[in-house]
């Protein structure tokens, strides 16, 4: 099957009400980015969708989690969707942060030499594969670890979060636009 049609800042099509909302949208993208990943023009077909994706993004940007530990969950999530986009991209950008190879190959096993950022991925993995209903035996291990309620709502958002990039890479399947990385 094809791909979708990734529009440009310049070329994105407009819907009636909304005659500049593609190209504002990728606009913002490609300023905080330096450039429009192909999932980012694919989804800008959906503007509600891509604002809405955005808006999350950056949120969570100034939540508890680390820079670095966002990375890795959106690396492991990505694995468990089996998105080899996404994986892709957060590999790459794993390794832009600093993220050795051994260390990449980890997170998307659910696993780091740090006990907590251990005890993150492997929760995350959790809520991912029994889709939230997570034991309490679960919950007071990463505890133990030190996870705290605002990490766990955070851990939560940001599957929902790569949860939706992954998916619609799924259904629009943009050009992979990063050094392959199968999932």
């Amino acid at each position: 099957m094809s791909s979708t049609p990734a529009p440009t800042p310049t070329s994105a099509p407009t819907s009636p009400g909304s005659t500049d909302a593609h190209a504002d949208l990728l606009a913002r993208v490609e300023k905080q980015l330096g450039r429009v990943p192909n999932l980012y023009a694919a989804l800008a077909s959906g503007p509600a969708a891509l604002e809405g994706y955005l808006a999350m993004r950056d949120r969570l940007t100034r939540g508890v989690l680390r820079a670095r530990l966002r990375e890795q969950l959106a690396l492991l999530i990505a694995q468990e969707n089996e998105c080899t986009y996404c994986v892709s991209a957060h590999t790459y950008r794993g390794g832009l942060m600093g993220l050795t190879e051994d260390e990449l190959r980890e997170t998307r096993d659910a696993h780091d030499a740090d006990p907590h950022t251990d005890a993150v991925l492997t929760l995350a993995r959790r809520i991912v594969r029994t889709r939230g209903r997570v034991g309490e035996e679960d919950r007071s291990k990463a505890r133990a670890a030190g996870v705290t309620e605002a990490e766990e709502a955070e851990i939560v958002a940001h599957i929902a979060l790569n949860t939706l990039s992954n998916y619609y890479n799924h259904l629009a399947r943009p050009e992979l636009d990063f050094p392959e990385v199968t999932a």
